[in-house]
């Protein structure tokens, strides 16, 4: 599933390409997640100005309205001058003066939403739970430790359910944690200063070391630009049950939290 970082490498692929562009067809493919919530001709004419993120939403400024774009569990975006025809999977394209934008989709949990801008009621439902974007300034400490302080919640759900801080996914959540020599399990009020500390700082280093990678490509992930991630061959735990850690070497374990893979080191992450 693409996290924060296959999603801010996706916008960087095609940010600056995009930009100014201006929107000559639409195509709709089969139904995604949600409708796009207007008449395709009402897309045609208007100008793309920029391509923001927030959490795992891309938000395409348009001069009239904003095109929310989310990537579900198998989606990747292209932006080129000229792509290969259509694929079964291929779900949306913007036919713009500066190229093709298509979302493929094989499993089709993804959606692109048209909506008047950030204050849509749609755009305001889907961001407003969002927690805060852990590689900008508004990601403090404080706040951060007094959000674990008051959870009893296992740490990595409360990780990964984006409400204290937005886009830890399931292999950055499995990650930080092994840096901060936390286990999975450990409920988030236990978590005392010093820990909570690297946690803070884990986050920040692992994410912004996943976007300078190019994500990671488990699968099928690829950026805008066609290029694949390379973050999951350095990875410490994720995917490694049953090989030696690579601190202490002892195996690396594997266990369940709710529908979630957890990977960890049992001798150097404590409860």
């Amino acid at each position: 599933m693409p996290e924060l970082p296959e999603v801010e490498v996706t916008r960087r692929s095609f940010a600056e390409q995009i930009a100014g562009a201006q929107i000559s067809s639409v195509f709709l493919g089969k139904p995604l997640r949600w409708p796009l919530g207007v008449q395709p001709d009402a897309l045609l004419g208007r100008t793309v100005q920029a391509v923001r993120r927030r959490g795992k939403y891309l938000l395409i400024d348009l001069d009239q309205g904003m095109l929310m774009v989310h990537l579900g569990m198998s989606g990747s975006l292209r932006f080129a001058p000229a792509l290969p025809p259509l694929g079964p999977h291929d779900h949306f394209e913007l036919a713009t003066s500066r190229g093709l934008l298509r979302l493929h989709d094989p499993r089709r949990f993804g959606a692109v939403l048209a909506v008047t801008g950030q204050d849509d009621p749609v755009a305001a439902k889907l961001l407003g739970a969002l927690g805060t974007e852990p590689l900008e300034e508004g990601f403090q400490f404080d706040a951060f430790f007094r959000a674990l302080r008051h959870s009893s919640q296992p740490i990595k759900p409360l990780l990964l359910g984006g409400k204290v801080v937005v886009g830890v996914g399931n292999i950055y959540a499995c990650e930080v944690l092994f840096l901060s020599g936390i286990r999975p399990t450990t409920p988030a009020s236990r978590i005392g200063p010093a820990r909570a500390r690297r946690l803070y700082q884990a986050i920040r280093d692992v994410l912004q070391r996943a976007v300078e990678r190019g994500g990671s490509t488990l699968r099928d992930f690829s950026a805008a630009d066609g290029n694949a991630g390379h973050f999951q061959l350095e990875a410490n735990v994720y995917g490694r049950e049953g090989l030696p850690c690579k601190v202490c070497g002892k195996p690396v374990k594997l266990l369940r939290q709710g529908q979630r893979s957890s990977y960890f080191c049992a001798h150097c992450q404590k409860p």
